[in-house]
């Protein structure tokens, strides 16, 4: 399991961290050892590439570099906690919270196992296909008997839809013991490379469902 948020690179000698934007997206901070100008970029969310902030020095910061960042941090938590300081090839934290409240606020997954779930969802031209995904999920929203159940007793649309999630991500990836916020930190990681909200298709079939339970 994934247990801190920072990794070395080996492009070139520097850490990097994911960040959530400001702006909404995904970020890739780089830190140089031998210089205190961060290299930033945002991650497009159609091609996934870095597309680097303009005041990022490409020299410094090259296109190579983000993409290791990019792919070391697969499925990691973003940096949540206080800002970083490189002293003498050791990565310090500044004003960190306690370990018992940043364990709280971090949801470790695995990045293999995350990469299963985008691989089993990757289309013929190898891109993340979103209608493959929903198309699996409402498969399984049919075949479910407690899914049926669920409608029946008026369950929440959404503790139904976490319910389908979870049992279908558990099984696509071969891992039962995946907690839940596991599993929906996985679907936040997977929402970021979307334009639109990665299960809009099972949302509304959702809606179908149980509108047509309550005019029965």
């Amino acid at each position: 399991m994934i247990r801190t948020d920072i990794v070395n690179l080996t492009v070139i000698d520097a850490v990097a961290f994911r960040q959530k934007l400001t702006a909404g997206g995904s970020g890739i901070t780089i830190l140089r050892y031998d210089m205190d100008q961060p290299g930033i970029a945002s991650i497009s969310k159609t091609s996934g590439d870095a597309i680097p902030a303009a005041n990022t020095p490409a020299d410094l910061y090259p296109q190579a570099a983000f993409k290791e960042a990019i792919q070391l941090t697969a499925g990691m938590p973003y940096k949540k906690r206080g800002g970083v300081r490189l002293e003498k090839k050791a990565v310090k934290e500044v004003a960190p919270e306690a370990a018992e409240e940043a364990a709280e606020e971090e949801v470790f997954i695995d990045s293999v196992e995350y990469q299963k779930l985008v691989d089993h969802y990757t289309d013929k031209n190898g891109k993340l296909s979103y209608e493959l995904l929903n198309r699996d999920l409402i498969r399984f929203a049919h075949a479910s008997k407690v899914v049926r159940s669920m409608f029946e007793e008026g369950a929440a649309l959404k503790k139904i839809r976490t319910y389908i999630v979870c049992s279908k991500f558990r099984t696509v990836i071969g891992n039962k013991k995946l907690t839940e916020a596991q599993v929906l930190k996985m679907a936040e990681l997977l929402d970021e490379a979307s334009p639109k909200s990665v299960f809009k298709t099972l949302d509304g079939e959702l809606r179908k469902q149980s509108a047509a339970k309550k005019q029965k």
